[in-house]
């Protein structure tokens, strides 16, 4: 998968993150309700050949205000569960501010802040589907 800031995306000389991995999870606790949110996603190869996102199930930590779960999501040892509406989405933008903890990628076992792999500039970071850089 690929991180990229925003507004620098279109600039030639920015270098988007790369992240070696065909399935991750992407959590992050609600700035005033204090309610963890996670969705797992994989990488996937469509029928044309290219790299695009697949969203596989997503959990959220109780209910809050703006953190409803979805109406088909069933309760289980304290998470709400259930299947994302929009299997295949193009990309995700994540708002980072530098007033709220930053979003979790995680990945074979491990979670890191997503600062890990790419700064936030305090705007929008694009995570996409992509293929490995070609190296030189």
């Amino acid at each position: 998968m690929c991180l990229a800031l925003a507004a620098l995306a279109a600039a030639p000389t920015h270098v988007p993150a790369f992240i070696a991995t065909e399935r991750f999870t992407l959590a992050w606790t609600h700035s005033i309700e204090m309610v963890r949110w996670e969705e797992d996603y994989a990488v996937v190869m469509t029928p044309e050949g290219r790299a695009a996102l697949r969203a596989l199930a997503a959990r959220v930590r109780g209910s809050a205000a703006g953190m409803e779960p979805a109406p088909d999501a069933v309760l289980k040892d304290g998470w709400y569960s259930y299947t994302p509406q929009l299997p295949q989405p193009a990309g995700l933008r994540l708002s980072r501010s530098e007033f709220t903890a930053d979003y979790e990628l995680c990945t074979g076992g491990q979670c890191r802040a997503l600062s890990h792999w790419l700064k936030s500039d305090g705007g929008v970071t694009l995570l996409t589907a992509c293929e490995a850089p070609a190296t030189r």
